[in-house]
């Protein structure tokens, strides 16, 4: 058990507790509310997610954009090689 809390169990529970009523104390002073900050945290996590994907739609919509022109002309190109070789080898 000393090994897992890396001390007495009962030291590191007393030690957490001390730590917690100082934050606590210092947290009401600057006048922050635990609930907040947890509610501010929600709302980062969903905001960075938003983004993240929101990238994911913003690439995709340029790539398709791009490739309406690309993937044709490719193929046109890859069609006259192909008759271009044919014609070079008769």
């Amino acid at each position: 058990m000393d090994k897992f809390f890396g001390g007495s169990p009962l030291y590191v529970l007393l030690r957490l507790a001390l730590i917690s009523l100082v934050l606590g104390v210092a947290m009401a002073a600057f006048n922050l509310d635990a609930f907040a900050l947890v509610r501010k945290l929600k709302e980062l996590i969903h905001y960075v997610y938003s983004l993240g994907f929101d990238a994911f739609a913003w690439v995709g919509e340029y790539f398709l954009l791009g490739a309406v022109i690309v993937f044709p002309v490719w193929l046109l190109l890859r069609l006259f090689a192909i008759g271009k070789e044919k014609t070079n080898k008769d």
